[in-house]
This record gives structure tokens, C-alpha cells and sequence, in this order.
């Protein structure tokens, strides 16, 4: 298994614990959950160059993080 695949399966594992925590809300924590996610997904783009994926995770960073300091 390659590098990448390794650091994708991780930060799927890591958003669906997001996921489970927001459904159970358990907040901050969910949060904290979805942006090593994030992060670690849109190191994914960087290394596949998918600029998609990069793009998308840059605005679920930047909702995510917006939301989290206004509430």
C-alpha cells in the first residue's frame, strides 16, 4: 500500500469519527475531528495534484473554522 492510500484511509477513519461525534453532539470535540480530516485530505490533493480535492477541503476548512469561531 502506498504512502498516500495510507494517509487517506486515515483521514476517512478520522472524518466518519467526526461524523459519529457531530450525530452525537460532542462538541468541540467533532470539530477537532473534522479538521484533522480536512488537513490530512487535502495533503491527499497535494500529493495526487488533485486540485479539486484541494479546493474542497480548503472551503470545509475555512466553513468549518468560521462556523466553530462564530458559535
Amino acid at each position: 500500500m502506498k504512502f498516500v492510500d495510507i494517509v487517506k484511509w486515515i483521514a476517512t477513519v478520522i472524518q466518519l469519527i467526526g461524523y459519529g461525534l457531530t450525530g452525537l453532539n460532542i462538541v468541540p470535540w467533532n470539530v477537532f475531528f473534522f479538521i484533522a480530516g480536512i488537513l490530512l485530505w487535502f495533503a491527499v490533493g497535494v500529493m495526487w495534484k488533485d486540485r479539486a480535492i484541494m479546493v474542497v477541503h480548503v472551503g470545509a476548512f475555512i466553513s468549518l473554522v468560521g462556523g466553530y469561531l462564530n458559535a
